[in-house]
């Protein structure tokens, strides 16, 4: 078995470097665990009739849906200004696309009190 000493310096050193390791461990699981990108193919997706491109709806199937709706303009949808893509409240934990559209829109304007 071997007997080492430690100086104060050298343990003071070690508790330092251990809490800067803290942080960065943080950034690198935050990143781990990014929001993907919805599929249309998604159980959810589908049954909420989501689409990636708003242009694609089929308005037969969805008589519901009028031009220049899009998840950029929907209620439910939050992201920074010009984004591509940005969270949904309908599809937790999952990114769609700023020109996508689902059964589920709702205008902006609904949720302003008037």
């Amino acid at each position: 078995m071997i007997d080492e000493k430690f100086s104060r310096r050298q343990l003071l050193q070690g508790a330092l470097v251990g809490l800067a390791a803290v942080p960065a461990a943080t950034l690198i699981a935050r990143s781990a665990s990014a929001e993907e990108l919805l599929s249309e193919s998604d159980a959810a997706a589908m049954s909420f009739g989501y689409v990636g491109d708003a242009n694609k709806v089929i308005a037969k199937a969805n008589p519901t849906y009028k031009p220049g709706q899009t998840c950029a303009n929907c209620f439910q949808f939050k992201s920074k200004a010009g984004a591509a893509d940005g969270t949904c409240a309908i599809f937790a934990g999952k990114l769609v696309k700023a020109k996508g559209w689902c059964k589920v829109w709702v205008p902006q304007s609904a949720a302003k009190p008037g």
